[in-house]
């Protein structure tokens, strides 16, 4: 039996098993009644002694954990993830002391990095100290917090925004905060986790439609409108894992038609999407007002960390007040809030970012494309797949093009069905084009081996 066969079966084989301990995490996140492990006491037990370790290793999500490890060994695949970065990740990156092609960063703008925007985080650091040092709303209030959302409610043409510490926390609090049970909430099959657990967070019922269906969300909401006090809708203005955006008109008709509030997740689409990079509205051409909540990250473009939502004064007033996770959370760090602020500037007055950021995104799609590579969906836009549809083959390739100095994360089971395994490519705005023909000719060629 050939080495490749042998790999296959025996990633197939662990895959079962994953298969298995994964169902069994989901039953207990429902509220399954588990079997004591075996040979592990209870803690009433008067002749044991407790022992936490054992018991975390017990648990299904560990046994995750421990067989993809199990995977990476029986495959002989060195593991891609947690490589440490020793400078500034943009373009270019430095690993182990060797310098990288670097396709792993949401960077887009080359923003991070910017001489102006590092001074002004510097700057407030030597006015405010590193941290906002409690909850804004009990003695964490700083004006550079309130400077980026105006800036940001600017952007937006809405009357105000109001920012959190955390991008995945603000759909989770958000979301959780607005509703709950009597309401609906419906998103896309592909959205982010943090839109999915808040949703469950909320208490309301929560429904999928097919990826980008606007035709089966109307059905859908024809159907179950009337059913619900409140119903919210979740979109994406780029989706990340495939790089390809909604008809954002169509979802604006039909939050008219069935009385729905629109929720649009911003993340990697400002700074990406529209001339001056305003986003999936300036793209789509659709006035601000028609969506209700616009969410984004300070995490991408805009080179820092946090997220925001931008909407209208009762809106933001009710999530200043009542969203735990802006109430019960320190406030946004004063260096994060003003070097995102700097960078927010930047790209409004440097639109030439965003052009150089849109070419380069059509020079890799067409450059992988004509090289024969499945880009899924991916419309060009600073996020391309390379679809591999194998967990191993996508570990191996990402790991064969990190020798030849590329850097790329390969996504596969479980966080992709197997047939949906592939390299996910992230360009940026400062990638040169000789840098990226050099990543697609070097892919081709492993991909002959």
């Amino acid at each position: 039996m050939g080495d490749s066969i042998r790999k296959q079966l025996a990633a197939a084989a662990l895959k079962r098993q994953l298969e298995r301990v994964s169902n069994d995490a989901q039953r207990d996140e429902a509220g399954c009644e588990q079997a004591m492990p075996k040979g592990q006491a209870s803690r009433t037990d008067g002749d044991a002694r407790w022992d936490a370790r054992a018991r975390f290793e017990a648990m299904p999500q560990y046994q995750q954990v421990s067989l993809i490890r199990q995977m990476g060994d029986a495959l002989q695949v060195e593991s891609p993830f947690f490589r440490v970065h020793e400078g500034a990740a943009g373009a270019t990156t430095r690993i182990g002391g060797r310098e990288y092609i670097n396709f792993a960063n949401y960077n887009y703008l080359g923003l991070s990095s910017d001489p102006t925007v590092v001074d002004q985080a510097k700057a407030a650091i030597d006015r405010y100290g590193v941290s906002a040092s409690a909850s804004r709303m009990v003695a964490g209030e700083r004006p550079i917090q309130r400077d980026l959302e105006r800036a940001l409610a600017d952007l937006y043409g809405t009357e105000d925004c109001v920012a959190f510490v955390s991008g995945h926390a603000t759909n989770v609090t958000v979301i959780g905060a607005l509703f709950g049970p009597g309401d609906l909430i419906v998103h896309d099959a592909l959205a982010h986790n943090s839109v999915v657990q808040g949703a469950q967070l909320s208490g309301a019922k929560r429904l999928s439609f097919a990826h980008n269906d606007w035709r089966e969300l109307d059905a859908l909401l024809a159907r179950t409108r009337g059913d619900y006090r409140n119903v919210l809708v979740v979109i994406e203005g780029l989706y990340s894992m495939d790089g390809d955006l909604p008809d954002l008109a169509r979802f604006v008709d039909i939050r008219a038609r069935h009385g729905v509030f629109l929720m649009v997740d911003e993340a990697h689409s400002l700074g990406v999407l529209g001339e001056r990079g305003l986003g999936i509205r300036e793209h789509s051409g659709v006035a601000s007002d028609d969506v209700d909540l616009w969410m984004g990250t300070m995490s991408k473009t805009l080179a820092g960390c946090g997220g925001f939502i931008a909407g209208c004064q009762p809106l933001v007033d009710m999530l200043r007040h009542l969203a735990p996770g802006f109430l019960y959370s320190v406030g946004l760090a004063p260096a994060l809030a003003a070097g995102s602020l700097a960078a927010l500037t930047r790209m409004l007055a440097e639109p030439q970012r965003v052009a150089m950021l849109q070419a380069r995104g059509r020079q890799f799609l067409r450059e992988a494309r004509a090289a024969g590579f499945d880009t899924g969906s991916s419309a060009g836009y600073a996020v391309v797949p390379i679809m591999t549809r194998s967990s191993l083959k996508a570990a191996q390739w990402a790991n064969a093009l990190f020798e030849e100095g590329i850097n790329v994360q390969p996504i596969f089971y479980p966080a992709v069905e197997e047939r949906a395994a592939r390299l996910r490519f992230f360009i940026c705005a400062m990638h040169e084009p000789a840098q990226i023909t050099r990543t697609i000719e070097t892919l081709a060629r492993i991909a002959k081996r």
